[in-house]
């Protein structure tokens, strides 16, 4: 018998690949992701070999980043909260309908300043662009302000202050790796922004020295060749005992001062109290130690600071970035070759986020709603008389503490943000929210601010979607979109433009794409700090991003800032006297520890898309409470015990990992999580003058075991 022949068919498969970025932090990984048609949901994601950020390096966010887009959780219709409770399924128009009836009632019997908005560094920068002006516009209320503002708020104000701009780098994140000095104040990068290693390992290869302040030896630490490990709150006094040193080793840059700064002989006389051996009993770091750091930065040909949030969420934090400020223009690093300071910006838009209209403060373009000029090239762009643009608002946490009839804030507009967690003292900001007439959460999960909604808006992701976003070094960058979205799922834009329409302001909203949104954006821009003029699409598609400001087409944008001059008038920066002073809240008989927050690598912010990751959640189950082996044997507890942590706001129950690496007179816990695991429960509310930021870094607890019957 003839042997059969076998028969082959070909599969033809349909695959479409795309240059986009990562959705999370604000390195903005370049990803390619290949979306396989003929797989339902199989969508491959890897890092872009080519993208001069990353460099082909990924975290494992990233990775796993596909995962969100057809999770079973995911909002895929509108729901309405019915009169038994529950949320039900609505229409489009239904829901919109019921948010812009509630919307107008509300504003008619209680004025415009009752409505408010909450946004989110996770937005583009279209999107932010387009949500100060729809509450400026549509809803005629001052009340939009932003989670940034838990983020990098103070270093952008000190920033201001000091230099006349803030771009949270100065100079592209490449520069790292050649400085001869860097100095990573309270900023974990291996957890928190994990493809930046290479850049400070490589600054290490190439000679450098790495000096780590940190009150925990973290895993950035442990690559240092020198850790200081300073009493949570004590920032500021600690960079003022290094100027000091600085001073009396003569190793400031005279020439420079005179040259390119105001207000040093000020700031002289503020830090000549600031001796070394009085700087050690604040901080906790010896003087032979900070000896080391501050002659590390002085002797270097080149040297960095860069900040996290460590010492930027506190009470002081925009006076702390001021001192870090001081010292690197004092010693007249600021504006050279692979030098300054800079701030490494968390949220995945944090930098453009703050920069175009959804802080309480500000209009687009960086400029200042209070301002009679700003405000009047602003109503030009958008065809207003200036006198319709309402003023200045209120700030993050003033805008949620002001929510329900107590406050007078009666509805609220979420987008992107997880408010009822990423808020200090959480349970107050739960309690506000539950109070309102109407609550909108317009977000792609269900998350813990959702719970009391009235109304849930299911929007698109970011792979489903076109926008720009800044990255931390200002790299105006295009997340372009792979697939369509779900057939009832919306883009904010389509929100915006929809609800402006049922409150009478649709004429200021007739946008078709986000390309369009953009563009006005561009034209909003010129002429300010932040000046996105010269920026299109097509740019940042041929350059793979373009540093603002690019204030014409023909412009090649700016890497690197205050090589010649300054932002302030007479292009000098300007120095300022800073003093330390206490947290708001210091420990005491009764809350005897500090207490601190920070991040895993493997989740982000508050944990509303990680969390919902199985790989992530399988490597971080829950949050752990940091220990010290002398505190854990005063508490008598042990890897995997409980833990009851409490503060004159809260309680919180984690369990116990002991860590040599954090201080004796502190706990540490990550913040991703929500309801009884919410570390925020126990921060305290104290906000800077400047900023408005949170002292989310520093709060007074006490601790005890607690059995699991408990």
């Amino acid at each position: 018998m003839a042997p059969r022949s076998s028969l082959r068919l070909k599969i033809v498969t349909s695959e479409t690949t795309t240059q986009t970025h990562c959705p999370y932090c604000a390195f903005q990984c370049g990803v390619v992701m290949t979306d396989r048609a003929a797989h339902a949901g199989a969508i491959d994601v890897r890092p872009d070999d080519d993208f001069p950020v990353n460099r082909g390096q990924m975290c494992i966010k990233g990775f796993t980043s596909a995962a969100l887009l057809d999770h079973p959780e995911r909002l895929t219709v509108p729901k309405i909260r019915g009169r038994a409770g529950r949320l039900l399924p609505a229409r489009w128009d239904t829901a919109l309908d019921f948010v812009a009836e509630r919307l107008l009632r509300l504003r008619e019997l209680h004025g415009p300043a009752a409505l408010a908005a909450f946004g989110s560094g996770a937005l583009t920068n279209e999107k932010t662009y387009l949500l100060g002006k729809f509450v400026r516009l549509a809803l005629q209320s001052p009340n939009v302000d932003y989670n940034g503002r838990y983020c990098m708020s103070s270093a952008a104000a000190g920033q201001n202050k000091a230099f006349g701009v803030d771009r949270g780098l100065p100079f592209p994140v490449s520069d790292i790796a050649q400085t001869k000095a860097l100095l990573l104040w309270g900023a974990n990068c291996a957890e928190t922004l994990p493809p930046i290693m290479q850049w400070i390992f490589a600054q290490r290869d190439n000679g450098g020295a790495l000096i780590v302040v940190d009150p925990r030896r973290t895993d950035t630490a442990r690559a240092a060749a020198l850790h200081l490990q300073p009493t949570p709150g004590s920032d500021l006094a600690l960079a003022n005992g290094l100027l000091y040193l600085a001073l009396e080793e003569k190793l400031i840059d005279t020439a420079y001062i005179a040259a390119r700064t105001d207000g040093f002989d000020d700031l002289r006389r503020a830090v000549l109290s600031y001796h070394p051996a009085h700087v050690e009993r604040l901080t906790g770091v010896s003087t032979q130690d900070q000896l080391k750091a501050v002659r590390l930065l002085a002797e270097a040909p080149s040297s960095m600071l860069l900040s996290g949030r460590g010492p930027e969420q506190q009470s002081k934090g925009v006076d702390t970035v001021l001192s870090f400020i001081n010292l690197m223009l004092a010693l007249g690093k600021v504006g050279k070759p692979y030098s300054g300071y800079g701030c490494l910006t968390g949220q995945g838009n944090g930098q453009g986020g703050r920069e175009h209209g959804q802080k309480a403060d500000q209009l687009p373009g960086y400029r200042h709603i209070e301002d009679a000029e700003h405000r009047a090239a602003i109503a030009r762009v958008w065809g207003v008389d200036p006198a319709e643009l309402p003023g200045k608002g209120k700030s993050a946490y003033e805008l949620l503490d002001a929510l329900g009839p107590e406050g007078g804030i009666r509805a609220l507009l979420v987008f992107g943000s997880n408010v009822a967690v990423a808020s200090p003292n959480a349970l107050n900001v739960e309690r506000r929210l539950a109070s309102l007439d109407l609550l909108v959460v317009c977000d792609a999960f269900a998350n813990e601010t959702a719970r009391d909604a009235h109304v849930l808006l299911p929007i698109a992701q970011f792979a489903e979607e076109e926008g720009t976003m800044t990255n931390l070094e200002g790299r105006v960058i295009l997340r372009q979109k792979v697939r369509p979205a779900p057939p009832e799922v919306k883009t904010d834009i389509e929100i915006f433009c929809e609800l402006a329409r049922r409150l009478g302001a649709g004429g200021h909203f007739q946008y078709t794409s986000a390309e369009q949104v953009f563009d006005e954006l561009r034209r909003a821009t010129a002429g300010a700090k932040a000046d996105y003029s010269g920026i299109t699409y097509d740019k940042i598609r041929r350059h793979r991003g373009v540093f603002w400001p690019c204030p014409s087409v023909e412009h090649p944008g700016t890497p690197r800032l205050f090589a010649e001059r300054f932002h302030h008038p007479n292009g000098r920066a300007r120095f300022h006297a800073v003093h330390h002073r206490p947290a708001a809240e210091l420990p005491d008989d009764a809350y005897p520890f500090y207490f601190t927050t920070g991040r895993y690598k493997e989740h982000y912010n508050s944990g509303a898309q990680t969390r919902r990751v199985s790989t992530l959640e399988e490597a971080k189950p829950e949050p752990k409470v940091e220990v010290h082996p002398r505190l854990a044997a005063r508490l008598g507890v042990v890897d995997g015990d409980s833990l009851l942590v409490e503060s004159r706001r809260g309680a919180v129950t984690f369990r116990v990992a002991v860590a040599p690496s954090i201080r004796p007179d502190t706990l540490f816990a990550p913040f991703h999580w929500g309801g009884k695991k919410a570390a925020n429960i126990l921060t305290v509310p104290a906000l800077d003058p400047t900023s408005r930021m949170p002292e989310f870094k520093v709060c007074a607890v006490r601790a005890r075991r607690v059995s699991e019957s408990n």
